[in-house]
């Protein structure tokens, strides 16, 4: 069976702060690495009051810190934003301090807007453009010394710490399968894509020193309960943060609804329903099959689940359950009802 593992926005809730989502992340990871998730990666955005992980390197820091086994990474850092050299020295000093657990997952969107982005300095009209040799640049910053090499990333040369492609279009695909790297694909959020952009990037995969063949990870929303309403009842957080996000207002994640009706028009409920397609809401029965044929339509190597549960115990439960399911499809224990 395929390993499962975890994408975390440290999550800030309605009513709370980042101190609290930061020890709510590293209480998940360590949750996460006894039910035997491979990765716990954390995702950067800028100027968003409802997460707490745009200082990405240091929450993997946090996290690494707190937990022994499991690997962290990014999913993703956003190159765009930062030098290469930037990211080589602060990925070099992860790996450095945390041995063989540190990935570094690398996106070309901002993260945020645009007012945001030129709040970071950075040229905007070139920034993405420049993404595939930003790629070379941090690749070779992170790999052996060269004779006569006038910069290097102290710490960082050398730790060929693991690069992996994140996108939700055919440009990362075709970038991943190109120089011969993992690709992660956002389809927990920008699902429509995702088809063509497998098989494009299998299609094209050219073998690397890093990667013989290709290895695409799926992103998929679990919102896992003990009862299909519960599951549901959850998902509603997640509903209204996409709602209030495309409205122009994001906001803290919010607390979950009995009824979604009154907060969002038609046009709103097809919108969502469409960007949150990839998901797997139910109870454990209902979640097996989804993740099942899943995984079975993509023939992904890998699952990212991701929840954006306002409940820390519900979101504990409903990544308890993620494990299970899993073990039940590689036929570690009987699948539910046999």
């Amino acid at each position: 069976m395929i390993p499962f593992s975890v994408l975390d926005l440290a999550p800030i809730k309605q009513g709370s702060d980042a101190a609290q989502a930061f020890r709510n992340s590293l209480d998940l990871a360590q949750h996460a690495e006894r039910w035997g998730f491979r990765r716990f990666w954390l995702a950067e955005h800028h100027n968003m009051i409802g997460i707490a992980s745009a200082a990405t390197s240091v929450v993997i820091a946090h996290v690494a810190g707190g937990t022994k086994t499991i690997r962290v990474g990014s999913g993703g850092v956003m190159l765009p934003n930062h030098s290469p050299l930037v990211i080589a020295e602060q990925f070099g000093t992860l790996e450095s301090l945390y041995p063989g657990r540190i990935d570094l997952g690398l996106g070309r969107a901002p993260g945020t807007d645009q007012l945001t982005a030129r709040a970071m300095r950075r040229d905007l009209a070139t920034a993405a453009e420049n993404f595939p040799h930003d790629v070379l640049e941090l690749q070779a910053l992170l790999g052996d010394i060269k004779p006569n090499q006038a910069i290097r990333a102290v710490p960082g040369m050398g730790t060929k710490v693991p690069l992996w492609i994140l996108g939700s279009s055919m440009f990362g695909a075709q970038l991943a399968a190109m120089l011969g790297l993992p690709f992660a694909f956002a389809s927990h959020f920008a699902p429509q894509m995702l088809m063509p952009a497998l098989r494009e990037y299998r299609a094209r995969f050219e073998p690397s020193a890093q990667l013989e063949k290709p290895h695409a990870m799926v992103a998929v929303n679990v919102f896992a309960a003990d009862s299909d309403a519960e599951a549901q009842r959850l998902f509603t957080s997640l509903q209204q943060q996409f709602i209030n996000l495309r409205r122009g207002t994001p906001g803290q994640l919010p607390p979950p609804v009995d009824d979604m009706d009154a907060l969002w028009s038609p046009a709103e409920k097809a919108g969502v329903a469409q960007s949150l397609a990839i998901s797997a809401v139910g109870s454990p029965a209902v979640v097996e099959e989804k993740l099942k044929a899943l995984i079975a339509d993509t023939a992904a190597d890998e699952l990212m689940t991701t929840g954006q549960i306002y409940d820390h115990a519900a979101r504990l439960r409903s990544f308890e359950i993620a494990a299970e399911v899993r073990d039940r499809l590689a036929g570690r224990v009987e699948p539910i009802g046999r």
